[in-house]
């Protein structure tokens, strides 16, 4: 059996037209007249009211059809398709059937046979309130009042049919329509209604009169009395209107919401701008203009009144045209009017009072009736403004994380100011005012904070109507209370130094003050900001409504999870301030004690004497107490993940979802489960023995497992249901085995599923997931509609054949083919069984055997089968192996495939629930599986948005195809282009077709069944929501899946799709109206928005990296979504997860999309979803399959992805709402779920860096004063002279690096207690173990490290884009230069200082615990190179190093795509950006658009902190030269510093000076005949230049006299010092850079004109010398560093069979599995082995020269005696 792939004659995979011949404009799947009557009259609604001719009429047309109906329309019309009746049809014939009047209780039973009416649940019998015609003559006639387009008006008609049949289903017509009018209009949570109010229309509208809103309409309420004004009255009011509407006007005021939206294009993420056009367009029509016009509006008006200009202005923003092409405008989001701005203009009546029209007028001023016509009018340009600007700045940490800087900063000051009494304390010993005073300033810290966040605040708001009045009150207020917590201590300092103390008044003051800090403190920490001095969550003030409205609405938790939610934080801060004041504060004090007291005295230094080093001491406190307060910060997060692991695990426990229920209950009662969870069997008369109903489930879901190949026939057997006779002859069902095994004694499961395989888990989860509480399942023709959505780019739909069996490229050693085999033995031997079976088969239909006429079954006759699959080329054979590896691949076919079992399982229910429709249909299965079909049709949708479909290359197409014919009932929504006749922009349509859709003979495309005109290009943002949001109106029903092109999707999981939509809690219909009254509790409850799913990461056993990648899958989307959930802190950000699609269409759609600032649209949804008001559940028992990126770059580019849409969302409103808004206990869960991990990232790297800066000046202390001895409990030993004691420093460190330890640690925590729970110990400590095996740390560290720096990197330059995530399996080998300069910046540069840092640490002050820092810093550098397939292979290791020499020195004399210079320049464009002007050379393709970075940003990242560095690490090394060297003092270290560093920059200065000469002398002459002359001229530039580096280095080592602590001091020095200059310059002094490299040729070259420069050829050369000083000493840092890499790589790669170890631990495959060595042909093999043969010894001899270099001289230098004078004066 092919793999879910049907048999050719089977229903599913015929590539025939399907059975529904009556198809009118492809849509109405359901009516299919009756078999025998194929000519039914139809219904004629609009006879002779329309104005349009006869072929325009939306009924009528000639029957298209000449053939009679049969039931088998395959074997009548083998190769026909059907032309539908006519563009323009409306849903085509309203048929309707004699016996389909089935009453609503039986509805579903009698209506099998007859009713094919396309919406069963809203026919005549069911006391509709408006027949399908009446609804169709309103869409009709607001089509030609509006202008709405025809297809697009024809897509709603259905939309809303569908919608209403759907609701219909599970309650009467009648309150189907009511509840919709309830959730679009007029409802309690209807986002119309809370808009209205929001915006104070409700006072436009009771006034009656038009006047201007704002100010004037107080004045004009006056006369009103009281109530009118009130709120609650105009709620009041409403409710009235809204249920004394007829269900004509209810229904009307639907459509025209739809229409409005179904055209709006990039206006639907701008919800409440969509409510305005919506409410214009609603007065209009009931104005008497509207209703006495007679002659229709042009079609198309809408689109181009209304939405086209919206739509401009919203693209003008971001983009501009350049040469007839729109290019991105250099502008950062704080200059960009994006979609939140725009839409927060309709909030405020001040707002709305801005729009204008062209001729001034304010559309206010206009009565309401007639806005709607001015639209077309309004000057959009003079209206908007920005409402929040989003500034690149650490600031927004401050402001919307304020509360969490004051719990930490504050309370440290509490803890160290008291436990540091040494440091303040007066010379007369303690003085207890004065403790209490200066510990009080905490709560002046507090204030500061505040007041620096208030300030910020006022940045990012614009001084607008309401804005920033109660920020000004704030600040006020702040500065009182920092004159109440910071004065006394002025006063208290001043009066105990004097000579008589201050006695009781200072003390009573003191104490005083600490308790107002206290409060403050307490204050500040709790009480959000947002709701200090005008509460904009809670106020009564209508000015705040809108605010409450749209960013507050938050969704209260009920009494028990609240109660929790306190109780997590109360245990984590609880624990966290008791632990850190005994561990962190306490142990603390002693080492503050023993620096407090430290004089040092014996110090003197050549320049400044003794004021600097004299000090030294007080500069290492400072940095310790640094060091201490972000250990402070990291606890915080430990136990937070501690506490939060336990909850997750209670929470499961209770749920019932854990490995400790026994298995005997698990497997046991599984059918029992099935009947009673997944079947509806409530309202189910019992006719059958639930073991009937179940074993029809049971055994289905065996098969699927079989026909995916996960089962052989042999497990199969042993697991279904059969039928056997019993003793008295009847027949009766075995249960299988499989469950009575379970209930004894030592059944295992190897007898039933191989071990660990994934038929294993897949049911063990079943049945594990049906343990828990699940919501009832409604009956099948009852359950509300849903859709499936995928958006699709570029993703591989199949696999060709030439992927699966050939090598992808020359690095990668194994087929994709082999590779899936060894991942999946099981499924691959299977998957032979079947074929073989197949191609036996097809031998015996066809007479002689296609594969020739050898006899006899030998396994050398098979081979062909174990190799590649197949034997025979046919399309069938072959066909079979892409499909079976396009399963195993992360493919949309897999996708597809996965997500249509959900059609597989309604069929199935359907089936199971009503055994009469098996009988009424007799013995006829077809006519039977087209009932299933319909049922299936009509509950479920699944659309594909295909981006690019009508671009899609001949392979992508024919594989489109392919599904479409697979899966007729697929729906690909795509863009269309259409060239303009007068040559303007072209049109662009959203189209939809299916597998249904009849092919243009013209094109040999399918005809689309909608085809709706967009106002001009969709894809504005980062693409994936744009693509979501143009096939958002192709959706049908009540909810949406939201699924990423790279998930599976099981039977056995969709058959729980009732219960899990459920979830939404709109299951129980109710008689009452939403309009009876408001307080109504079930129309009171805050709707849920989001149910979360799990996900099942199925790249999981792909070794090391594709574990880890599942395992944080694991422990954030289904360990931290569990208690996230439970306690209100999850927003969405799964693909599984479902969406209550009129909810979240109604308040901006699925996703965000301004460019870059949205790059992880979904979290968006969650957010804007959960300020709104809408509930975020998170399910437990279902899951759906997902794969991940499984290469180490892949991975990278994925967190480099999130990291930076990390750094995005921290500059985002609603990061500012949430964080200034929510309450304290909501606040934290939001915290640490969400930036507090990225925040955590950040200082964790920050206290590894601080700490080992605090170990270099303590090594100083260690290594140049003599340090006291002292005895076993640290007492200073006797008759020791002058020393000093560094005892309890000591101490403090180690318990400082056990502290870095176990916070890195703690992180493995939740995934081991995870798979404890669910997989059992056993396979926990495996799974643990072989992550630590296989150095997963590394990874971690590495990691932690990538988040951080692409944080960093976006809040300082931006540059956020979509990366696509890789999605294939990393077997290829990546060659040292690419790894090199991809990771060079993050990580490497930043590892090899903190590497010579620890060296120095090492020299100078040695503890064992050093070691944990050395394998830290490790990772960082060499990471990338351990998790690289065969990094370890020699012949590659050589070859690696000649690219990486020639990747060096490439791309001066002509531009290289690949070269170092290239890497550099890029670089260093993020602070530059790029030039502006086009001028158009070949090699500006290198180069993105990159903007200037901001000065502002720059100057902390690229000025102060590399000048800080350089300043501390100089001061640490002239503190070690302070001490007299053979009785005198040293030289000024000072000078010899900056010879040292300045001296290499001179001196690259002066030689790039004398060839520049040369080569504009000589390069124009010389060019033409000796093409490589810029190349020779750069080569000896280089060469002089490294030359240069090493002298210096050689005479800096002479001068330290081989000291090695002392020279490795010194060059951190002039490392940090030349990092400055480096950075300084480039920041400070360079123009934007060329989009092409003509420079850096010019330079070289000396050819300087026609190198299209224009005037800049004349300012460019001293530029470019600028720029060539700095990369020539950029370029010599960087050949040192690779070839240290190199020689960190050498040692493993020279170990025999090391690589095969490396293979193992990266991989987890068995030696015996292991990819064999890639097989050259003789051609590359000579290549290759010249190569290695040559550069061998080129790179022994380097390794040589550099160990010559560094260790000769110290060596020899006991043999000669130097007598260095220059050493004594420099």
């Amino acid at each position: 059996m092919a793999s879910r792939i049907p048999p050719p004659g089977s229903r599913e995979g015929g590539y025939s037209p399907p059975a529904d011949v009556n198809d009118p404009f492809n849509h109405g799947y359901y009516d299919e007249p009756e078999p025998t009557d194929p000519y039914r009259p139809r219904h004629e609604t609009y006879a002779s009211a329309s104005s349009y001719d006869e072929h325009e009429r939306f009924y009528g047309g000639e029957d298209p059809y000449t053939h009679p109906d049969t039931d088998s329309d395959r074997d009548v019309y083998p190769n026909q398709r059907f032309e539908p009746e006519s563009a323009e049809s409306l849903n085509g014939k309203n048929v309707y059937s004699d016996h389909s009047s089935a009453p609503f209780a039986d509805f579903g039973g009698a209506q099998f046979g007859g009713g094919r009416e396309p919406y069963p649940a809203w026919s005549a019998e069911r006391q509709i309130p408006l027949s399908k015609e009446e609804i169709e003559d309103i869409f009709l006639d607001l089509q030609q009042k509006f202008g709405f387009q025809r297809d697009s008006m024809r897509n709603m008609f259905d939309f809303t049919m569908q919608l209403l049949d759907s609701r219909a289903s599970r309650m009467s017509p009648n309150q189907a329509l009511l509840t919709l009018h309830a959730d679009y209009i007029g409802g309690q949570h209807a986002n119309y209604r809370k808009w209205y109010f929001a915006a104070q229309l409700d006072l436009d509208d009771a006034i009656g009169k038009s006047q201007n809103p704002g100010l004037n309409r107080i004045k004009s309420t006056k006369r009103q009395p009281a109530h009118e004004k009130s709120l609650k009255g105009a709620l009041e009011r409403w409710r009235q209107a809204m249920n004394n509407m007829s269900q004509y006007d209810r229904m009307r005021q639907i459509a025209l919401y739809l229409l409005c939206w179904g055209e709006a294009a990039q206006v639907r993420f701008v919800p409440e701008c969509l409510c305005f056009i919506f409410k214009c367009a609603d007065d209009y029509y009931r104005s008497p203009e509207c209703q006495n016009r007679i002659d229709p509006v042009p079609e198309g008006l809408y689109l181009r009144a209304v939405i086209k200009p919206l739509y401009r202005f919203i693209r003008d923003q971001g983009y501009e045209v350049v040469d007839n092409k729109f290019v991105r405008r250099e502008r950062d989001h704080d200059a960009i009017i994006g979609y939140d701005d725009v839409n927060q203009l309709f909030w405020y009546p001040e707002g709305i009072a801005r729009i204008v029209l062209q001729d001034k007028t304010r559309l206010v001023d206009i009565p309401p009736a007639q806005r709607f016509m001015r639209f077309d009018r309004i000057d959009w340009n003079r209206v908007f403004f920005k409402t929040y600007y989003e500034k690149r700045s650490f600031g927004h940490l401050l402001v919307n994380f304020n509360r969490i800087w004051i719990a930490h900063i504050s309370v440290y000051w509490f803890y160290t100011s008291f436990n540091s009494p040494r440091v303040y304390q007066t010379a007369r010993g303690n003085s207890t005012a004065l403790t209490w005073s200066v510990t009080a300033l905490g709560g002046a810290v507090a204030t500061t904070i505040m007041l620096a966040a208030t300030l910020w605040e006022f940045s990012y708001i614009p001084t607008t109507w309401n804005n920033t009045s109660h920020l000004t009150r704030r600040l006020l207020f702040l500065l009182v209370t920092l004159g109440l917590t910071a004065g006394p201590t002025v006063y208290i300092a001043i009066v105990e130094n004097s000579s008589s103390a201050g006695g009781q008044l200072a003390l009573i003051l003191g104490i005083v003050q600490f308790f107002i800090s206290v409060v403050a403190t307490l204050l500040f920490a709790i009480v959000p900001s947002g709701r200090m001095f005008g509460d904009r969550v809670a106020g009564k003030s209508r000015k705040y409504l809108a605010n409450q409205t749209f960013t507050a609405s938050y969704p209260s938790l009920n009494k028990q999870a609240r109660l929790a939610s306190f109780l997590l934080w109360f245990l984590v801060f609880g624990c966290k301030f008791t632990e850190s004041y005994f561990f962190l504060t306490l142990s603390f004090r002693d080492p503050i004690g023993a620096m407090v007291t430290m004089r040092i005295t014996t110090c003197r230094e050549r320049l400044f004497g003794t004021a600097l080093c004299r000090h030294h001491a007080a500069f290492t406190l400072t940095i310790m107490y640094i060091m201490d307060l972000v250990l402070f910060f990291l606890d915080t997060f430990l136990w937070y993940i501690i506490w939060n692991t336990v909850y997750s695990i209670a929470r499961s426990f209770a749920l019932g979802l854990s490995i400790w229920t026994p298995w005997k209950d698990i497997f046991a009662r599984l059918p029992k489960r099935i009947y009673s969870k997944i079947l509806a069997t409530q309202d189910m008369e019992v006719k059958y023995k639930p073991k009937v109903l179940v074993s029809q489930i049971w055994n289905a879901i065996i098969i699927s497992m079989y026909r995916e190949h996960l089962l052989s026939i042999d497990h199969v057997q042993k697991l279904l249901y059969h039928q056997v006779d019993t003793a008295d002859g009847h027949r009766t069902l075995r249960a299988p085995p499989f469950f009575i095994a379970q209930t004894e004694k030592g059944g295992s499961h190897d007898d039933f599923f191989p071990q660990g395989s994934e038929a294993e888990r897949r049911i063990s989860f079943f049945a594990q997931s049906l343990t828990t509480a699940i919501p009832e399942a409604l009956p099948v023709d009852a359950m509300p509609t849903f859709t499936v959505l995928t958006p699709h780019y570029s993703e591989k739909i199949l696999l060709s054949l030439r992927e699966i069996i050939k090598e992808s490229d020359s690095n990668t050693r194994v087929t994709l083919l082999e590779y899936l085999k060894q991942l999946h033995t099981v499924e691959w031997d299977n998957f032979v069984k079947d074929t073989k079976i197949l191609a036996a088969e097809s031998e015996m239909y066809d007479g002689a055997s296609p594969f020739g006429d050898e006899k006899g079954n030998s396994k050398a006759d098979d081979l062909p089968f174990y190799m590649i699959g197949f034997k025979s080329a046919a399309p069938e054979f072959t066909l079979r192996t892409r499909i079976w590896a396009s399963l195993r691949f992360q493919t949309l076919y897999r996708t597809v495939s996965g997500m249509m079992n959900y059609a597989k399982a309604i069929k199935l229910l359907y089936r199971v629930e009503n055994p009469e429709v098996v009988q009424m249909f007799g013995g006829n299965t077809d006519r039977l599986e087209r009932e299933l079909e319909r049922m299936a049709r009509r509950k479920f949708k699944f659309v594909v948005s295909m981006q690019r479909y009508a671009k899609f290359n001949k392979e992508e197409h024919e594989n489109a195809e392919f599904l479409l014919r697979a899966y007729p009932e697929l729906q690909i929504a795509y863009l269309e282009e259409e060239a303009r006749k007068d040559g303007g922009d072209p049109r662009l349509f959203s189209a939809l077709i299916d597998g249904h859709s009849e092919f243009d003979p013209a094109t040999g495309r399918r005809r689309p069944k909608f085809r709706i005109e967009l106002p001009g290009n969709p894809i504005l943002g980062d693409g994936k929501s744009d693509n979501q949001n143009h096939a958002i109106i192709f959706y049908r029903g009540e909810y949406l899946q939201l699924i990423d092109a790279n998930q599976d999707n099981y039977l056995e999981e969709c058959l729980k799709i009732r219960n899990v939509l459920g979830e939404f809690e709109e299951y129980r219909a109710t008689g009452q109206s939403p309009y009876a009254q408001w307080s109504m509790k079930e129309f009171k409850r805050s709707p849920v928005a989001i149910v979360g799913a799990r996900e099942y990461i199925f790249s999981e056993n792909i070794g090391i990296l594709g574990d880890i990648a599942a395992g944080k899958e694991q422990t954030f989307g289904t360990l931290a979504a569990r208690s996230l959930a439970w306690i209100g802190g999850k927003l969405h950000y799964g693909h599984p997860d479902f969406l209550n699609a009129t909810f979240m269409n109604t308040r901006g759609g699925v996703s965000k999309a301004q460019k870059g600032l949205h790059l992880n649209e979904d979290i968006y949804a969650g957010m804007n979803a959960f300020g709104r008001g809408g509930r975020i559940k998170h399910t437990e028992y279902y899951q759906c399959g997902k794969g991940r990126d499984l290469g180490f770059g892949t991975i990278l580019n994925f967190q480099t992805k999130i990291g930076t849409g990390m750094g995005e969302q921290m500059l985002s409103r609603e990061y500012y709402y949430l964080g200034t808004q929510l309450p304290i206990d909501r606040f934290l869960t939001f915290y640490y779920g969400h930036p507090g991990f990225h925040i955590n990232n950040m200082l964790v790297i920050l206290s590894v860096q601080v700490f080992i800066l605090t170990m270099v000046f303590l090594g100083t202390l260690n290594s140049s004063l003599p340090v006291c001895k002292t005895g076993t409990a640290g007492a200073i030993l006797p008759n020791q002279g002058v020393c000093y004691n560094l005892y309890p420093v000591t101490q403090w460190i180690q318990r400082s690096i056990i502290s870095i330890f176990l916070v890195f640690m703690i992180a493995f925590l939740p995934l081991f207690m995870q798979e404890l729970i669910e997989r059992g110990t056993g396979r926990a400590i495996v799974r643990l173990g072989k992550q630590f095996m296989s150095l997963s740390p590394v990874f971690e560290v590495f990691s932690t490290q990538i988040y951080t720096h692409s944080i960093l990197n976006n809040l300082t330059f931006g540059g956020a884009r979509y990366i696509a995530t890789g999605r294939g399996f990393a077997t290829s080998r990546i060659s040292f230069s690419i790894l090199y300069s991809r990771f060079a910046g993050p990580s490497i540069y930043l590892g090899f200082r903190t590497l010579l840092m620890l060296l120095y640490v090492t020299l100078a002050y040695t503890t064992p615990y050093v070691i944990y820092f050395w394998v830290s810093i490790l990772a960082l550098c060499v990471a990338p190179f351990f998790f690289n397939p065969h990094q370890f292979s020699f012949s590659d290791f050589i070859v690696d190093y000649r690219e990486f020499l020639r990747w060096m020195s490439r791309g001066n004399s002509r531009s290289h795509n690949n070269s170092w210079i290239g890497y550099c320049r890029l670089s260093r464009t993020m602070i530059t950006g790029y030039k502006k002007k086009k001028l158009g050379r070949p090699s500006e393709k290198l180069s993105g658009d990159v903007p200037r970075a901001g000065w502002r940003a720059v100057l902390l990242s690229e000025v102060i902190m590399p000048i800080v560095l350089a300043i501390l690490f100089v001061i640490a090394y002239m503190f070690v030269k302070s001490f007299p060297a053979q009785g005198q003092t040293p030289p000024s270290p000072l000078i010899r510093i900056a010879v040292v560093s300045i001296g290499p920059i001179v001196w690259n200065a002066a030689v790039l000076l004398i060839l520049f000469f040369i080569s504009l002398m000589f390069g124009p002459v010389l060019d033409s005949c000796c093409t490589r002359f810029g190349s020779v001229m750069a080569t000896i530039a280089h060469i002089l230049g490294m030359a240069g580096l090493i002298g210096f280095f050689e005479f800096f080592w002479i001068l330290e006299l081989w000291n090695t602590s002392h020279a490795v001091l010194g060059l951190l020095a002039i490392v940090a010092v030349q990092r400055a200059f480096s950075k300084v310059v480039i920041s400070l002094f360079l123009s934007r850079e060329f989009k092409h490299d003509e420079t850096n040729r010019a330079w070289w070259t000396g050819k300087w004109y026609g190198r299209g420069l224009g005037s800049h050829a004349f300012s460019q050369p001293a530029r470019e010398y600028i720029v060539k000083m700095i990369e020539l000493s950029l370029w010599t840092s960087d050949f040192l560093i690779g070839h240290f890499l190199l020689f960190m790589l050498t040692p493993p790669t020279l170990v025999p069979y090391f690589d095969r170890v490396h293979a193992v631990a990266l991989f987890w495959l068995r030696p015996s599995k292991q990819i064999h060595a890639p097989i050259y042909n003789i051609k590359v093999r000579k290549q290759r082995r010249a190569i290695i043969l040559k550069y061998t010894p080129i790179y022994f001899f380097v390794l040589a020269v550099f160990v010559a270099l560094v260790a000769v001289p110290p060596i020899l230098h006991q043999v000669i005696d130097l007598h260095c004078s220059l050493c004594n004066s420099l």
